[in-house]
């Protein structure tokens, strides 16, 4: 399993950034406070935690979560979903449908599940890089609640990569992990995956589970950064 899933947070006090939305009065907090769930859609850039937070918010409000991904599935995939949703209001349990990429989905698609979205045999959590104003039917758009995103800033990636190393039992200074953290731009599973492959790199060359600036320096080179179209 990749270290990006292994360190996946098992709940919200250790979710790190969207403070303007999970903040203590802020909008979304408000609701996953008060128990009303709605259908929302997560729009942001990539690594941020949009399924990280689907699945929290499942396990937080005790709901079914049935993730989805718009790039694999199609309509046969979701009344499956339905289905199972269906079974699970036998037991009078809520259920998640979480779509990832959701602007994936052609309009068909998107008017497959619209009707379950309508009578609450599902709560729709969609996520997408796009903006949904120009990717998403009007139809589902009005349904559910649109909460953008932002990046993360290079503190919280610095904590992550700390926990990371941690857990992993790798030795990083403060200067190595600043290097990280800047080169991630933003996404968190991209931080988690340059520190993945700075521990293999130390573990072929039979060193210490040092992470030194020699690695680093490897490890970053001839990586791209991730710039907006």
């Amino acid at each position: 399993m990749p270290l990006a899933a292994r360190m996946r947070p098992q709940t919200l006090e250790y979710y790190l950034g969207q403070e303007h939305l999970l903040a203590e009065d802020k909008p979304l907090r408000r609701a996953l406070d008060s128990g009303q769930l709605h259908s929302m859609i997560f729009w942001g850039p990539p690594g941020v935690g949009k399924t990280t937070l689907a699945q929290l918010i499942a396990q937080l409000c005790d709901a079914h979560f049935i993730s989805i991904s718009a790039v694999l599935a199609g309509v046969k995939d979701i009344r499956a979903a339905v289905e199972e949703a269906k079974k699970q209001q036998f037991f009078q349990r809520r259920t998640i449908l979480f779509i990832d990429e959701v602007h994936r989905f052609n309009k068909a698609q998107q008017d497959a599940f619209l009707p379950y979205v309508e009578d609450g045999t599902v709560i729709f959590v969609g996520a997408t890089t796009e903006n949904p104003s120009f990717e998403i039917n009007n139809a589902l758009l009005s349904r559910a609640r649109v909460y953008q995103l932002k990046a993360l800033n290079d503190e919280a990636l610095a904590r992550i990569i700390q926990h990371a190393a941690e857990r992993e039992r790798w030795e990083i200074d403060a200067t190595q992990i600043t290097r990280i953290a800047a080169h991630a731009d933003g996404d968190a599973r991209r931080a988690l995956n340059l520190i993945e492959l700075a521990g293999d790199m130390v573990l072929s060359l039979g060193d210490q589970r040092v992470l030194n600036e020699h690695i680093v320096d490897q490890i970053l080179n001839g990586q791209p950064r991730r710039f907006d179209k």
